[in-house]
């Protein structure tokens, strides 16, 4: 397979992070990957989609250290590929790391992988649908017995009613962002900066306040969905449970987190019973739940980390079945070409 791995920026990205987990396993199964960032894609006058990526000569690495190492290093020439030559290409990026100096940024993977998957390309996760949750107004589509109660404004008044009908505790956040920024725990406590927080969230647009739960006192466990399903591999989940020991109401890994063992339970596999029906629906292979008591936090569609605490937890390496699942894609894509949507063939 030829496997195109879109991130923010080719030269940004780290060892831990879970595409460079996923684009090594891929080199090392002996399929051919490029690394390109969301500024990196041309259009041509003919109506191709060009991009200037990155990728590596070895045929194998132990190391993702020096994995990334030679894909950033010096003496590896950026090139220019065709897109429409790549098997797949998975859209990696988080649009809410371009939010504040990178507007443009937001969406650019989305409207080039919508035109690749035009052409043939099989695009992961679904861009037609990923266009739709470019913010956490997504979520509000899934089933509303897995939601926090929830109340989104930017009108101070709604937002303190709500606080005020939740016995004064409540999470807010912003209605786009990620790894913990300006995310406010409110309690009776907090009641003197009720008014500045909630500003803080509303300066850069709506504010989402949801109920607390008691068990995130404990953190929440991301577990990974593949297909409309909890991914399983050798008999273990791909999930971890995120915790804050110091005392922060944020689990977040970006926010002073640390992962622990997780296990998984009937509830949470049943929230995912709950929820498979629009991630099949909308195309989304693979994402992340963020999961607290019998609740779900948030469904994670763009580059759902954590596979390396996943597997630290573990001891299972779940890059390879995600791998695998790819390669069997590409053989219903021969097998039908033009026949599949992208969206069916990103679940199936």
């Amino acid at each position: 397979m030829k496997i195109g791995f879109v991130v923010n920026d080719v030269m940004t990205e780290q060892a831990v992070f879970t595409t460079t987990r996923l684009a090594m396993t891929a080199v090392n199964m002996g399929h051919k990957c490029y690394v390109l960032g969301v500024g990196d894609f041309v259009y041509a006058p003919d109506g191709s989609i060009h991009a200037r990526a990155r990728s590596v000569s070895g045929a194998s690495y132990d190391s993702l250290k020096d994995y990334l190492e030679e894909l950033q290093g010096p003496e590896t020439e950026t090139e220019t590929i065709t897109v429409d030559d790549l098997d797949v290409l998975l859209l990696r990026n988080d649009p809410s790391d371009d939010a504040a100096e990178r507007a443009w940024a937001q969406t650019s993977g989305i409207l080039f992988g919508q035109l690749a998957a035009a052409r043939g390309t099989i695009v992961l996760n679904d861009p037609e649908n990923l266009a739709n949750a470019i913010n956490k107004t997504y979520f509000q589509h899934f089933p509303e017995q897995v939601r926090p109660k929830t109340c989104i404004s930017r009108d101070i008044g709604e937002i303190k009613a709500f606080i005020e009908q939740q016995h004064d505790k409540v999470v807010i956040k912003p209605l786009q962002g990620s790894g913990g920024q300006s995310v406010f725990l409110i309690d009776e406590d907090e009641q003197a900066n009720l008014n500045q927080m909630i500003e803080a969230v509303t300066r850069d647009g709506y504010c989402i306040a949801q109920e607390y739960l008691p068990g995130a006192k404990d953190g929440d466990v991301r577990l990974f969905v593949m297909n409309g399903r909890a991914l399983q591999h050798e008999g273990k989940y791909a999930a971890f449970r995120r915790v804050n020991k110091t005392g922060d109401a944020r689990s977040n890994m970006h926010s002073g987190g640390e992962s622990v063992e997780a296990e998984v339970t009937d509830e949470m596999l049943q929230l995912v019973e709950m929820v498979r029906p629009k991630l099949i629906r909308d195309g989304m292979f693979l994402v992340g739940l963020d999961i607290v008591d019998d609740k779900l936090m948030e469904i994670n569609v763009f580059s759902p980390g954590g596979l390396g605490s996943s597997q630290k937890h573990t001891g299972v390496d779940f890059t390879e079945a995600i791998i695998r699942d790819l390669e069997r894609k590409v053989k219903y894509k021969q097998y039908y070409g033009a026949g599949i949507r992208n969206a069916e063939l990103a679940t199936l």
